[in-house]
């Protein structure tokens, strides 16, 4: 692959990561750049599934007009439950160059996203980089968002600073025995803690666009009388008004409550509280759908029951957690699953 060129090409610095890959914490030191694969099943070429505005993000990211989400294609991860397989796996996915990219992010400022917002990333960082690199001098000016599941390393988000304004990750577990069992990473949480430390030390504490809201009533979020659910599109400018705040810098943990396992959830709340205090923000999530590759698992083919989740919310306001985000109703019941027609691609 050529040096940086007038097209966009990356240049041999950014492609030598690729020759041994140590992007994630699984570290299988493949040569991409020969089309060998690890993990993730993907090689050094970037290849995504859907590139579009995207509702179904919380309140402050979606906004009123939608979060510009790039789905890439491959995970790190591959949790066993997961609600985006097809393109997890790589069965989904279409090549597209960096500088195509670089377009793509352009595009989605044009059409009026909120943000840039980057999910299962992780393997493909070096040429995103440069991407987003090449973005800014054209022109872009808003938010990027990192949307991954958690199991990075620091490493490799260290390339991101200064790019990245807004880390939404995943925190799924506390126990090694869950981890192992659901996504083959038995040191998840440890690395999970140390990534989450990387990504508040590049962001800090949450900005928003209306900073004249008081610091005792943080924006957009849904107080204990104030459950929120997340709204189809036909319905998101009424339920995310223009006026609806967008987070501008900070940090956003994800939690997926799982059927019978109320406690570990309780110790990822735990550990959150104790460590960042009110100086991030958590979403629990109670958007657990038992899809059929988990029909053979004892504990995963069934649904978070109200009742589940009921006692995960009552531990967060047990803590004073102000920050939260809190799904209502039947979300385990609605799609959150956009095509991956390569839409935008």
């Amino acid at each position: 692959m050529p040096a940086l060129s007038p097209s966009g090409s990356p240049n041999t610095d950014i492609l030598k990561h690729f020759a041994s890959c140590p992007l994630c914490p699984r570290r299988c030191q493949v040569n991409r750049l020969a089309g060998e694969t690890g993990y993730c099943g993907q090689t050094a070429r970037l290849r995504a599934a859907r590139a579009a505005l995207h509702m179904w993000e919380e309140p402050c990211i979606s906004g009123s007009t939608g979060s510009g989400t790039v789905f890439f294609s491959g995970c790190n991860l591959g949790c066993v439950y997961c609600q985006n397989r097809d393109i997890a796996l790589g069965q989904s996915g279409r090549e597209i160059t960096p500088g195509r990219l670089t377009e793509i992010f352009l595009e989605l400022q044009q059409k009026g996203a909120a943000n840039i917002n980057l999910v299962t990333p992780t393997h493909f960082i070096p040429l995103i980089v440069h991407a987003l690199e090449q973005a800014r001098i054209s022109g872009l000016s808003l938010p990027v968002v990192y949307n991954c599941g958690g199991y990075e390393s620091v490493d490799a988000l260290q390339m991101l600073e200064g790019l990245v304004d807004i880390y939404l990750p995943d925190l799924k577990y506390a126990s090694g025995e869950l981890s192992t069992e659901f996504s083959h990473a038995a040191d998840y949480f440890e690395k999970a803690k140390l990534a989450l430390d990387e990504m508040y030390r590049q962001v800090g504490r949450p900005v928003f666009d209306t900073p004249s809201v008081p610091p005792s009533a943080p924006p957009n979020v849904p107080l204990p009388s104030q459950l929120s659910g997340q709204p189809s599109a036909a319905h998101a400018a009424s339920v995310y008004p223009s006026d609806t705040p967008l987070l501008r810098r900070g940090m956003i943990v994800r939690h997926l409550v799982l059927p019978g396992q109320v406690g570990d959830s309780k110790k990822i709340l735990h550990y959150l509280r104790d460590t960042y205090r009110d100086n991030i923000y958590v979403s629990v999530m109670q958007q657990y759908t038992p899809l059929p590759q988990v029909a053979h698992i004892p504990g995963l083919n069934r649904r978070v029951t109200e009742a589940e989740y009921q006692r995960v919310v009552d531990f967060c306001l047990r803590l004073g957690m102000e920050n939260v985000y809190i799904q209502e109703g039947d979300t385990a019941r609605e799609s959150f699953i956009p095509p991956f027609d390569f839409t935008g691609l």
